[in-house]
């Protein structure tokens, strides 16, 4: 029972008792530590009570029935079944069962016999070691016992009801965080509300008062001439000023861009988002052509949820769904990670990023409305294409196809 309930503890739960000051966690850490002798003295001691029973229970035997064959066969199938059942199967069941219940008053007792028997157990663990290395086995008894983050997930995964179901679900998706990269929950460069100092004084004005976001990306020209990032904050306080405001008043106020490559994953970028005290970086590709931003509220709602949404459109787009008929309309800018993981489909993720992305990629054209493919499990039909991109896509689920087809 000892050692089956000693080796079934759990030592992140001893660790975790023992640095709350619970004495008897303390000593088990420590005869956990020692593995190869505890183990050693409870066998010791085991064989020897199996061994003084048996001879014990012989010898009333012959005591009681006389020296016969037939006793001394009864007497000692009496005893082994006995000892299997008493001595061996129901005290390691029940040390398997409760563990940390047994292992734990045990351990005051295994401390003390550990010490009174060392001479027996360096006698006997000589003999040992020198055999397993004349069998060439190597020692696993002092291995190293830290967990590495796949078991980590494992344990996770199996925590039950001792985990919330909502930190189970925070804790995954922050191991998921070194295979996703920013690129997967970027804002892309087509949805980027920024501003534009090429346009009138009165156009910018307008847009810094009706904009949705406390931050702007700000380019000159093209949104590949980023120049800053402009905190809107400071832009309505300039408004209120009676001189006549210049495109150069708003430059003043623009802070350095930070730019990232879009292969970054998103645990460095949280890292660097920290160690640059930024919130919001600029993606940039292998050309430096801007692909789209991303925010630190991004890596958090990857982490934790949703609870809030970057521009108007967002609150729409967070209730898309599954209707009635099994159809879902959908922007062509929808990302394909948030497709599958509200829509419970399996889109590759390993190319585009968007849904619009993923079409053209498929379709290696700019197709015409009402062009439909399928995919996996789904239909997609291609309801509006404008400005050479796809705009309105329709999604028809519960088709039971795995080819890729195309039809018009």
């Amino acid at each position: 029972m000892s050692e089956t309930a000693l080796m079934a503890a759990n030592r992140h739960r001893m660790r975790h008792m023992a640095k709350r000051g619970n004495k008897a966690a303390v000593i088990t850490l420590w005869l956990l530590e020692r593995t190869d002798k505890v183990l050693s003295l409870i066998l010791i001691v085991n064989t020897l009570i199996n061994a003084l029973t048996t001879a014990l229970v012989t010898a009333i035997a012959i005591s009681a029935f006389g020296n016969s064959e037939e006793v001394l066969t009864i007497a000692t199938a009496a005893v082994a079944f006995l000892l299997i059942v008493f001595a061996e199967i129901v005290p390691k069941v029940i040390g398997a069962t409760y563990p940390e219940r047994i292992a734990l008053p045990l351990s005051y007792m295994l401390k003390p016999l550990m010490a009174f028997s060392k001479p027996l157990l360096w006698f006997v663990n000589l003999f040992v070691a020198l055999l397993l290395k004349a069998l060439r086995i190597k020692n696993a008894g002092n291995r190293d016992h830290r967990v590495s983050p796949e078991e980590l997930r494992s344990m996770v995964l199996e925590g039950g009801d001792f985990i919330p179901k909502k930190h189970k679900s925070i804790l995954l998706n922050l191991f998921d965080l070194e295979k996703i990269s920013v690129e997967d929950v970027m804002t892309p460069r087509a949805q980027i509300e920024a501003l534009n100092l090429s346009m009138p004084v009165e156009e910018i004005k307008h847009q810094l008062t009706t904009c949705y976001h406390n931050k702007l990306l700000v380019h000159d020209g093209e949104i590949n001439q980023i120049v800053g990032i402009l905190h809107v904050r400071k832009a309505i306080a300039l408004l209120n000023q009676e001189e006549e405001l210049t495109v150069e008043h708003f430059r003043a106020l623009l802070t350095e861009p930070y730019f990232i490559p879009e292969e970054t994953d998103l645990f460095t970028q949280l890292q660097y988002f920290q160690e640059n005290h930024e919130r919001l970086a600029v993606i940039v590709d292998e050309y430096g052509e801007v692909q789209g931003l991303v925010t630190l509220e991004d890596i958090i709602e990857e982490m934790i949820g949703e609870f809030t949404t970057s521009m108007p459109g967002a609150a729409r787009a967070d209730q898309f769904g599954w209707d009635a008929r099994g159809e879902c309309l959908l922007e062509g800018g929808t990302t394909l990670r948030d497709i599958n993981k509200r829509l419970q489909l399996n889109f590759p993720l390993d190319g585009p990023k968007t849904l619009n992305g993923m079409l053209l990629d498929y379709l290696r054209d700019i197709p015409e409305a009402n062009v439909s493919l399928k995919i996996n499990d789904c239909v997609i039909e291609i309801v509006q294409v404008q400005n050479q991109s796809i705009k309105v896509v329709k999604l028809i689920r519960r088709i039971n196809a795995t080819s890729i087809t195309a039809q018009t």
